[in-house]
């Protein structure tokens, strides 16, 4: 069965984070009227103090929400609240997928629309590294499954015999002088990760990955590109190579169009 990937919507994941916000809002409201008469008991300024408390967490999400809102919308922001942005997308994660399960709309779908949210951040940022420190990581799934060369160790042994986009990609990587890591796991590639030390990493993922590594390296920049899976999960998936080159050459300050969406 083919998978292609629908466009994602970055504002699935704001409206999530906004009722999520609301209703947990809501609760802690609830939950403090409840609780004010015997926090009053002990002190007749703690129900005041709580609710302040209450209060002021209420208005930093809102404010989170806002400044998400603004680099969606292309508002440029200081560099301290586009990290202040980038920061509360990873936090409020959980909570989207928590609050999307109970609209009935699929883990997949939210870490679409994470994935774009957190690309955009990146290209708003204008992130340019050294070749050299770039990291392309790619799943162990793009190579063929009855491939006798394995490359997890060393993407050397690849024949370029292309009969997957390894080698297309291995090609890309020498013409820029570009790492490129190919890892089964999320173990691996955090391994890689931290042997190579990139200031950037290009990684390419089906969603859950994608998403999980996105957070595992934060605050280190990374962009995410979905694979297509022709043959269904984790066998033969595929990638646009044109699509990693371009962003490639963006990453590394030679594309002259960074900020057009990829």
């Amino acid at each position: 069965m083919f998978e292609k990937s629908q466009r994602p919507k970055k504002r699935l994941f704001l409206a999530l984070v906004l009722i999520s916000v609301l209703l947990l809002a809501g609760v802690v409201y609830l939950l403090w009227h409840i609780m004010a008469p015997g926090l009053g008991n002990i002190s007749s300024y703690l129900p005041a103090i709580v609710g302040g408390l209450i209060l002021l967490l209420l208005v930093f999400s809102l404010f989170a929400l806002f400044l998400m809102a603004l680099v969606v919308a292309g508002v440029p922001l200081f560099r301290l609240f586009q990290g202040m942005a980038w920061k509360f997308v990873n936090v409020f994660f959980p909570l989207a997928v928590f609050f999307g399960r109970l609209f009935n709309i699929g883990k997949e779908r939210i870490e679409r629309s994470f994935i774009a949210l957190s690309n955009h951040l990146f290209q708003q940022k204008k992130i340019i590294v050294a070749p050299e420190r770039l990291l392309l990581l790619l799943p162990h799934c793009l190579q063929r499954g009855d491939c006798p060369y394995k490359i997890t160790q060393d993407v050397d042994n690849c024949r370029q015999c292309g009969g997957c986009r390894i080698g297309d990609l291995l090609r890309i990587c020498r013409a820029y002088g570009v790492n490129m890591a190919v890892a089964p796991g999320g173990t691996l590639a955090r391994k890689a990760v931290m042997s190579i030390r990139p200031k950037a990493v290009l990684a390419v993922a089906c969603e859950r990955d994608l998403t999980s590594g996105i957070q595992d390296v934060f605050p280190l920049p990374a962009f995410g590109v979905l694979n297509e899976r022709p043959n269904g999960p984790c066998f033969n998936t595929v990638v646009d190579t044109q699509l990693v080159e371009k962003t490639i050459r963006r990453i590394i300050g030679r594309g002259d169009d960074y900020g057009k969406p990829a």
